[in-house]
C-alpha cells in the first residue's frame, strides 16, 4: 500500500507505522511460504514464516529456522529485504520512493516521517530522510567492503553476498547471520570468536547503527564540538559509553578468564555491544555465569537509542530515570541532565515505557514458564531478547510450542514499533480532559 493510499484512510502517524510493520511482516510471511524460498523446495508452515518474518522486519534475530541452512538464497533475499525495510522504518522507505519517483511529500506525509525516525519538529525532515539514506547506503557498503576479506577465503564468491547480509544485519540491529552449517546450526559469529578485524568492524556497525539517526547529524554537522551537540546527542553517547565500558569490564573478570588477554578483551567487549541489540554472539552464552546472563538481560531491555535501528525502552529512558532518582535523593523538584532541567511530563512518559517494557517481559515469560514447563529465568531470558527485538537466546525459541511462538511474535511486535506508538494509536485523535481532580497524599517507599 502506497503512501498516499494510506493518507486517504485518514489515520493517524502511529496508525500508519503500526499498519505498515503489519503489512511488511505479513507480505514477507507469505513470500517465504513459497517453495523456492527453501533449500529443500517445501513448503514451510505459516506459523513458522511468520514468526521468521517478524524477527526480520522487527530486527530481532530469534529464529525458529536456521537461516543460513534451511532457507534459500530466494528466501534469505527476502529476509534481508525485510532487515533493510525493518531497520530503517516502513514509513521512512515510502518516503523515500515518493522522493524517487518525484513527487512532493504533503505536510502529514512529513508528520509520518517525523514521528516514525523521532526527529524534533516537521521542519527539514525531507532532507533528514535523505541524509539517513545516505548516510545507511555508505555505512553498510563500507561494512561490507570491511567483511569481505574476511569471508571470501573461506566461502569463496559467495563470502561476498555473507559480508553484505552481515553488514545489513549488523547495521539494523538484527542479528540474523548466515553462518549456520548441517552439523553447526545456529552458530552466529562463535567462529569468529579470535577474528579481531570483524569483531571491531561489526561491534561498529552495531553502534552506529544504535545511536540514532538524529546523534548522526550532530556528528557530522558540529564534529568534535560536543559542547554544540544536542542534549539529547550528549546523553546517548556518554550512556552508550557507560554501558559499553562497565559490562565489558564485568565479563573480563567473571567470565573469560581462559582466554589470551587480546581475545579476552575483544570478547568483552563485543559481548557488551551486542545485546543492544545486535544479537550477535562469538561465544556460547549458556557457558557465561548466572550473573553475567543477568546483566545481558538488563542490556537487552535497555536496547539502543531513539530514531535508531535498535529496540528496548532506549538509553534516553535509563538516563532520565536515573536523573529522577538523583532529584528525588537531593530533594529537587526536577531532575537535571547536564545542566539542563527535564520536565516532568517527560518523566512520566519514560516511566511509563519502563513499566510497560517489564510487564511484557514478565508477563510473556511467566505464561511462556508456565505452559512450557520451563524454568522461569530462561524464559525470561527469551522474552527480553523478543521484547527488546535482540535476538540473543538460550536455544529455547526453535523448540517452543505454538501458542509461545505467538507470544514471542507479540513482543517482537511491540517492541519494534513501541508500546507508546501502540497506545497513541490505539487513542488516536482524543482529546486531554483538563478538569482536575481532588488533590491528596499517598506514601510511597
Amino acid at each position: 500500500m502506497q503512501l498516499t493510499k494510506l493518507f486517504k484512510l485518514k489515520l493517524s502517524s502511529f496508525q500508519i507505522i503500526i499498519l505498515g510493520f503489519a503489512l511488511l511482516i505479513v507480505s514477507g510471511a507469505l513470500l517465504l511460504m513459497l517453495p523456492i524460498a527453501t533449500v529443500s523446495g517445501e513448503v514451510t508452515p505459516f506459523a513458522d514464516t511468520l514468526f521468521t518474518a517478524t524477527s526480520a522486519a522487527c530486527v530481532t534475530g530469534l529464529v525458529v529456522r536456521d537461516t543460513g541452512t534451511y532457507w534459500s538464497i530466494y528466501g534469505k533475499t527476502i529476509i534481508l529485504l525485510l532487515i533493510q525495510i525493518g531497520g530503517l522504518g516502513v514509513v521512512t522507505i515510502a518516503a523515500s520512493l515518493t522522493l524517487l519517483s518525484g513527487k512532493k511529500i504533503s505536510l502529514m506525509q512529513r508528520s509520518w516521517m517525523q514521528d516514525a525516525i523521532s526527529a524534533p519538529s516537521v521542519g527539514g525532515i525531507v532532507r533528514l530522510t535523505k541524509f539517513i539514506l545516505q548516510g545507511t547506503f555508505i555505512i553498510e557498503l563500507a561494512g561490507a567492503l570491511a567483511l569481505i576479506p574476511v569471508f571470501l577465503p573461506d566461502y569463496g564468491f559467495r563470502g561476498v553476498f555473507l559480508a553484505i547480509f552481515h553488514a545489513v544485519s549488523a547495521f539494523c540491529n538484527a542479528g540474523f547471520d548466515l553462518l549456520g552449517r548441517n552439523n553447526d546450526l545456529y552458530p552466529s559469529l562463535v567462529h569468529y570468536r579470535a577474528n579481531y578485524w570483524l569483531n571491531i568492524v561489526v561491534m561498529l556497525l552495531i553502534i552506529i547503527g544504535g545511536i540514532g539517526f538524529l546523534t548522526w547529524q550532530d556528528i557530522c554537522q558540529k564534529r568534535w564540538h560536543f559542547r554544540r551537540y544536542r542534549l539529547q546527542s550528549k546523553v546517548i553517547l556518554l550512556t552508550t559509553l557507560l554501558l559499553i565500558i562497565f559490562p565489558a569490564i564485568f565479563f573480563y573478570y567473571v567470565d573469560f578468564a581462559a582466554l589470551p588477554t587480546g581475545e579476552r578483551v575483544i570478547t568483552s567487549l563485543f559481548q557488551s555491544v551486542t545485546p543492544r541489540t545486535a544479537g550477535f554472539n562469538t561465544v556460547d552464552i549458556m557457558s557465561m555465569s548466572d550473573s553475567s546472563r543477568a546483566i545481558i538481560v538488563c542490556l537487552m531491555l535497555i536496547g539502543g537509542s531513539p530514531g535508531s535501528t535498535a529496540g528496548g525502552f532506549k538509553t534516553t529512558t535509563l538516563a532520565l530515570l536515573f536523573a529522577n532518582a538523583f532529584a528525588a535523593f537531593h530533594r529537587k523538584e526536577e531532575p537535571i541532565l547536564l545542566n539542563r532541567r527535564i520536565e516532568n511530563p517527560i518523566i512520566r512518559t519514560a516511566a511509563t515505557i519502563f513499566l510497560m517494557y517489564l510487564l511484557l517481559c514478565l508477563g510473556g515469560a511467566i505464561f511462556i514458564s508456565t505452559y512450557e514447563s520451563l524454568p522461569l529465568f530462561t524464559c525470561i531470558y527469551e522474552t527480553a531478547s523478543a521484547v527488546g527485538t535482540v535476538g540473543l537466546t538460550l536455544g529455547l525459541t526453535p523448540n517452543l510450542h505454538i501458542a509461545s511462538k505467538l507470544v514471542l511474535i507479540a513482543l517482537m511486535f511491540l517492541g519494534r514499533v513501541g508500546a507508546m506508538t501502540l497506545i497513541f494509536a490505539a487513542l488516536n485523535e482524543k482529546k486531554l480532559i483538563n478538569s482536575k481532580l481532588p488533590k491528596e497524599q499517598i506514601m510511597v517507599g
